[in-house]
């Protein structure tokens, strides 16, 4: 009878530790079980240099979302960033984008002005209003070279 308890016992510890080992496995790998909480976007940049899937969508400096994936636009030569943004955040046809660099030597992430004079883009929308951030990579070979005087001396002209 004995052995039967303590047999009893220790399966109730394993259920209950393979349900805890589940839970972690959803919430840390941030899948979702009963349907998306989130809406795609979309948006068009110059360059994408340095963003990554997985980097951050901020409004406000909060992170409202994730890039799931990056591309090319054949047809406009850009490139494409395909985000998911948290529901119940709004983003107006207004809205403005920009990719950003968290800290100074940080990961890039893409920073959303939402707008609010137009109306609200559905899911699946463009973000039209993007703008490319300054290359440092490029900026520091220039002064390092003195390309940088020669640019102003020949725009000077």
């Amino acid at each position: 009878m004995k052995k039967y308890s303590m047999e009893t016992t220790v399966g109730v510890f394993v259920l209950i530790g393979l349900v805890c080992v589940g839970y972690m496995t959803v919430k840390l790998g941030k899948v979702s079980l009963f349907g998306e909480d989130t809406y795609p976007l979309y948006a068009r940049f110059a360059t994408v240099s340095g963003l990554r899937a997985g980097s951050a969508v901020e409004i406000y400096g909060i992170e409202v979302g994730s890039v799931t994936s990056l591309g090319i636009d054949a047809e406009r030569q850009m490139g494409l960033v395909s985000m998911k943004i948290n529901k119940g955040i709004k983003v107006y046809d207004d809205a403005a984008a920009t990719i950003k660099t968290a800290g100074l030597i940080g990961d890039k992430l893409v920073k959303i002005d939402p707008g609010g004079s137009g109306e609200l883009l559905k899911p699946g929308g463009t973000i039209t209003q993007t703008t490319v951030p300054t290359d440092i990579e490029d900026l520091i070979g220039k002064y390092a070279f003195g390309d940088v005087k020669k640019g102003q001396e020949q725009s000077a002209k």
